[in-house]
């Protein structure tokens, strides 16, 4: 029996393991995809035309039009994102999608909105490449998060090493994993955190994760008022679920670590990126970026001691008291990696977010 129990036991380790392996990968069919449309940019002129075109570039920077922001690397992803606003929404010639991404997908980002127009809508695309401020000089603790040998070791390298699987339930090494994911060390993920300085005549945008599929207007958003606040988000420690909708401070920090719990309350409330409001102009008189770099740089002089790398505790310190709980009803966390998901409340939900790992373009999804 306790042979068997083990054997169980190790089988739902390497199967956490392969769903995690799973859950990182590229399929084939999104790389070819972007190889495909890279493709057609070199060899296609519309494929390259100038997106928006040259009269509308000055809607850009309008705060009359509803603004939404999309950092990824994902085209099929920022499809899905973009085509759900739009079908969603009430008055679609107000929305202007700014998609920002990587140098190598740039090229197929751009010849996917450019053969696949979604008017009345604006949609600009842009690499990180392609910003002025994002110097090595204005983003030094970034730069030190993608180069630092202990953090990639940490994500790329074997999961397994370390881990003391005897004393570990299989769900808390399934949360783990998931703090593993690669992504957490990409630019594309902080970028958010300069929201502020790369659309400076922008008052207010609305950042979307890429997981995540929209199905209401979301241009009521804009009429919120934030109350002096900068960051409208869903409080995720109200709900009943304890995977997603419980979850305090405690969940993401270490606070047997001196300066964690000298700074940070465990009772916390903790809020959900993924669909926030931000208004730019407050954030401007703020020192949140400057909170952020502090935390990062402490993290990363501590081993990762105080938390485990991720873009959402470094934003729990830097936005302290500068959130705004909205209803959760605009945003439905926890697809994609729970089964008690309640299929009425997502049909209402204005957006559903697979923040989970099994996103809808995995086969595992």
């Amino acid at each position: 029996m306790e042979k068997l129990e083990r054997e169980i036991r190790e089988s739902k380790f390497s199967e956490l393991m392969n769903k995690h392996f799973a859950a990182s990968s590229i399929p084939k069919g999104l790389y070819c995809l972007s190889l495909r449309l890279t493709d057609e940019y070199s060899s296609n002129a519309h494929a390259r035309r100038q997106l928006p075109s040259p009269e509308l570039l000055p809607v850009l920077s309008n705060n009359s039009y509803h603004h939404f922001v999309l950092s990824t690397d994902n085209i099929l992803a920022a499809s899905v994102v973009v085509n759900s606003a739009v079908q969603s929404s009430l008055r679609p010639e107000k929305i202007v999608f700014h998609i920002i991404t990587d140098k190598k997908t740039y090229a197929g980002m751009h010849a996917w909105f450019a053969l696949n127009p979604v008017s009345p809508a604006i949609v600009e695309v842009k690499g990180v490449h392609q910003f002025d401020w994002l110097t090595r000089e204005n983003v030094p603790v970034l730069e030190a998060v993608e180069n630092h040998h202990g953090i990639r070791n940490y994500y790329h390298g074997n999961h397994l090493a370390g881990a003391n699987l005897s004393n570990t339930t299989p769900r808390t090494f399934a949360s783990k994993l998931q703090a593993r994911s690669p992504k957490y060390i990409s630019l594309l993920n902080h970028l958010r955190i300069y929201l502020p300085e790369l659309f400076p005549n922008l008052d207010k945008v609305v950042f979307l994760d890429d997981d995540i599929v929209i199905q209401r207007d979301l241009s009521p958003l804009w009429e919120i008022d934030l109350w002096g606040k900068v960051n409208g988000a869903v409080e995720t420690c109200k709900g009943e679920d304890e995977w997603v909708m419980s979850k305090h401070f405690r969940n993401y920090f270490n606070f047997s670590h001196p300066l964690i719990a000298k700074h940070l309350d465990p009772d916390e409330c903790a809020w959900a990126y993924g669909m926030n409001i931000f208004d730019l102009r407050t954030w401007r008189k703020t020192n949140i970026r400057e909170t952020y770099h502090y935390w990062l740089k402490e993290n990363l002089k501590s081993n990762l001691t105080m938390w485990k790398l991720g873009t959402l505790p470094p934003a729990l310190i830097a936005f302290k008291g500068h959130i705004h709980p909205i209803d959760p009803s605009w945003h439905m966390l926890g697809l994609g990696y729970q089964s008690k998901t309640n299929i009425e409340k997502a049909k209402r939900a204005a957006v559903i977010h697979y923040n989970g790992q099994s996103k809808p373009w995995l086969q595992i999804g």
